[in-house]
């Protein structure tokens, strides 16, 4: 609210995977089966065997990145910008810069790995420019199944679709041009998923803060639920997801328990 040689050898375990500092320097690998990431969506995954695309700036998208990257995910980043490079490739990770509008940067960042268990989805745009809450969060979602991708992990907010009634009417007003836009994008991907069987998960943060991890911060299925939330638990609750099959076919608001707006009490999900 604020707020990887082409090779017919399988995918290589973590055992036999290279280290960091070779795959920061290895070529992109090509896709052999669309279907095979497809088909271990249904369980849970392993950080440190897994390989997965982030789309989005500096906030909630570099968080998840680092916490992933911290537990031995293969992680490939799509940005704008290259302000984050030197970070990202410091720990084998890969930047793809270019904007999700833009259908050859969407392609160059899909075909950095041959497979990619899940993608991950934090962007968004202005009240004044919301294109890329629909247009660019679409054209990745369709990008994903075509490539075969397992699950889809798309970041929205609090006040998209069903939990247009939860925030206060001015915050609403004020983001109502990039909610509307949200909400597209959110029911583009469940009609993905029941159309390929991409599993996906829609997280709904709180207004976003830039502090640091509280982990009090939780998930739930109650779209009266408002409140904020600090970006490193955005992220954290965000891999929970990526990694749990638990959360698939989910749509979860996410606030600090700590800092909720009037609300009575609600159910958690845990993840």
């Amino acid at each position: 609210m604020s707020a990887r040689a082409l090779s017919p050898t399988p995918r290589p375990t973590r055992s036999s995977t290279p280290s960091r500092d070779a795959r920061s320097c290895a070529k992109p690998r090509v896709i052999r089966n669309v279907r095979s990431v497809i088909a271990r969506a249904a369980g849970d995954l392993e950080p440190d065997n897994i390989s997965v695309l982030v789309c989005g700036g500096n906030g909630v998208a570099m968080d998840v990145f680092r916490q992933l990257t911290e537990k031995g995910t293969w992680a490939t980043v799509l940005q704008r910008h290259e302000t984050n490079r030197k970070e990202i490739e410091s720990v084998g990770g890969f930047l793809v810069k270019g904007d999700a509008l833009d259908p050859k940067a969407v392609d160059k960042a899909m075909n950095q790995s041959d497979e990619y268990d899940a993608v991950v989805s934090t962007i968004g745009g202005t009240p004044a420019d919301p294109r890329a809450d629909s247009e660019a969060n679409i054209a990745l979602i369709d990008a994903a199944a075509k490539k075969g991708v397992g699950k889809f992990v798309l970041v929205t907010s609090i006040g998209a679709g069903d939990s247009a009634g939860a925030p206060p009417p001015n915050v609403y007003e004020a983001l109502k041009p990039v909610l509307i836009e949200k909400a597209k994008a959110e029911e583009h991907l469940k009609k993905v998923s029941a159309a390929t069987g991409m599993a996906y998960v829609i997280v709904r943060p709180g207004g976003l803060k830039s502090e640091p991890l509280t982990s009090t911060a939780v998930l739930t299925e109650d779209t009266n639920i408002c409140g904020a939330i600090h970006r490193e638990d955005v992220a954290d609750l965000v891999i929970k997801c990526v990694l749990k099959a638990k959360a698939n076919g989910k749509v979860l608001s996410a606030v600090d328990k700590a800092q909720l707006f009037d609300q009575p009490e609600f159910v958690p999900f845990e993840v």
